[in-house]
């Protein structure tokens, strides 16, 4: 009985949490004129013609797609090494370190907005230059990123045996090839999670970037801008391709991460 509720329950939420989800999809689809929820008028790929024949709504995607891969890897970058400094720390300095790491992803996006803005219009009062823009955004997502790469990064560094870089350097390799050919292939995993978990974010963020964009546009906020006026169902097809690509790069993902572990299984 306990192992049947527990399914039961499992699969309401589930369905709870992908129901909509799947009427999005379903409804991608509708030979409709309208955004209707209720009325099934056929199957029509028409919605996704029209989605890419839309300039501005290519143009917001390639303004998103560029951000956010701009955004992921640097954030990786200084992440990764940000990690690599903090693991290395004493036990008093990281935890103030981590507190201020931290702190980002509790903070209230809007409160993270405004002040990004203003301190983007202030940068510009002292040292010219355009204040808002595709820069400015830029910025913005690479510093509410960088929390979670450290996060990925960090429980990897501590996993791995400390003795394995000095004994590199031991044997005569440089401190940055002992690096490169030791330490980045052991923590690899939080490496490419982190870059994941930053790209997704970059492309679902809308707060901060609404503030710090200036004209920018973005998908988030052209979809925003079209949910003003009217729900028109190129919005389904649009998040429908967004969710397909999210879920294809993850499921990509878990199967390298399930290949490498196999190995080392038969290894053992």
């Amino acid at each position: 009985m306990k192992k049947t509720g527990g399914r039961i329950y499992t699969f309401l939420v589930f369905l709870f949490l992908y129901a909509p989800i799947l009427v999005l999809i379903v409804f991608s689809f509708n030979d409709t004129e309208t955004a209707s929820r209720t009325v099934w008028s056929g199957f029509s790929f028409k919605w996704y013609q029209k989605l890419f024949e839309d300039r501005l709504i290519l143009e917001a995607l390639r303004n998103t797609l560029l951000i956010a891969v701009i955004a992921a890897a640097a954030s990786t970058v200084l992440g990764t090494v940000a990690a690599v400094g903090i693991n290395s720390m004493k036990r008093l300095p990281q935890r103030i370190l981590m507190n201020i790491t931290n702190f980002p992803m509790v903070n209230p996006e809007i409160v993270t907005g405004v002040s990004m803005m203003l301190l983007f219009v202030f940068a510009v009062g002292l040292f010219g230059g355009r204040s808002l823009g595709m820069g400015s955004i830029i910025a913005a997502h690479i510093t509410f990123c960088l929390p979670y790469v450290i996060l990925s990064v960090l429980p990897k560094l501590r996993q791995m045996d400390p003795n394995l870089y000095e004994a590199a350097q031991d044997l005569g390799c440089p401190p940055v090839k002992a690096f490169f050919k030791v330490v980045l292939p052991e923590i690899m995993p939080g490496v490419v999670t982190g870059m994941i978990m930053a790209f997704t974010l970059s492309i679902d963020d809308f707060v901060i970037s609404y503030f710090t964009s200036g004209t920018t546009q973005t998908l988030p906020i052209y979809i925003y801008s079209m949910t003003r006026k009217r729900v028109s169902p190129e919005i389904n097809a649009l998040s429908t391709v967004l969710f397909a690509v999210v879920m294809a790069l993850l499921i990509v993902v878990n199967v390298r991460q399930g290949r490498g572990r196999r190995p080392a299984k038969e290894e053992d």
